[in-house]
């Protein structure tokens, strides 16, 4: 994982990098909050950023305030770094919008079972995400679903009866034939819609779409 680290101290810096490399994730280290922030505007910005509060520039409290302040789709764990020990100050750090608090000097084994519960949350709220990206798919699908079926049965049952009463020969055969196949293809994707158990997508056009094949396979089937 991508974990953003603001630290003005280069050997505090140096040291909190190559624990996270050992952790096997991937340190992205800037030395002040101006940095930090430009860090955390892009489009793949990490998830997890340990902030150091005394730094210059924007400091991390303030940081971590502006950050939650912002409409952010992706999860973010934020853990402020400081020396002050003052339960006054801890208070303020967590309600400016840190998730957790490490003093300093900190200790290389608590870091690294910090770093590992916000790897947990981050995970957990990637997951209630998807939960409801699914819970959204479900309800379009019930919808759309509701309203084709009525007159996708009504369109295949004029096209069937005119199809059985109509002779191999005529010209207009194979145009009614085709006619009813793609009606049939329709009404199995109303069944592939109606059978969607998880959120999957793919890209299409520069953007994301939902895969109903995959989204409606049974998971026993993914694994096969």
């Amino acid at each position: 994982m991508k974990i953003l680290i603001a630290e003005d101290d280069r050997t505090s810096r140096s040291i909190l990098s190559a624990i996270l490399k050992k952790l096997g994730h991937e340190p992205i280290a800037v030395e002040n909050g101006n940095a930090a922030w430009d860090i955390m505007q892009e489009i793949d910005a990490p998830h997890l950023a340990v902030l150091d509060w005394e730094m210059p520039g924007i400091d991390g409290a303030a940081l971590c305030r502006r950050l939650r302040e912002q409409e952010r789709k992706e999860s973010l764990y934020l853990i402020l770094l400081t020396a002050r020990t003052d339960i006054g100050d801890i208070v303020q750090g967590l309600e400016a919008g840190a998730d957790d608090y490490m003093i300093k000097p900190f200790n290389n084994a608590e870091l690294q079972a910090r770093i590992n519960a916000g790897c947990r949350m981050i995970a957990l709220q990637n997951k209630m995400m998807e939960q409801e990206k699914l819970k959204g798919v479900l309800e379009m699908a019930g919808a759309v679903c509701h309203e084709l079926n009525q007159p996708l049965q009504v369109v295949s049952g004029l096209a069937e009866m005119l199809f059985m009463d109509m002779d191999a020969r005529d010209p207009n055969h194979d145009t009614l034939k085709t006619i009813k196949d793609q009606i049939g293809r329709i009404g199995e994707l109303t069944r592939k819609i109606m059978g969607i158990t998880r959120y999957e997508s793919k890209d299409y056009l520069k953007r994301k779409i939902v895969d109903i094949e995959q989204a409606a396979r049974d998971e026993y089937d993914v694994f096969k």
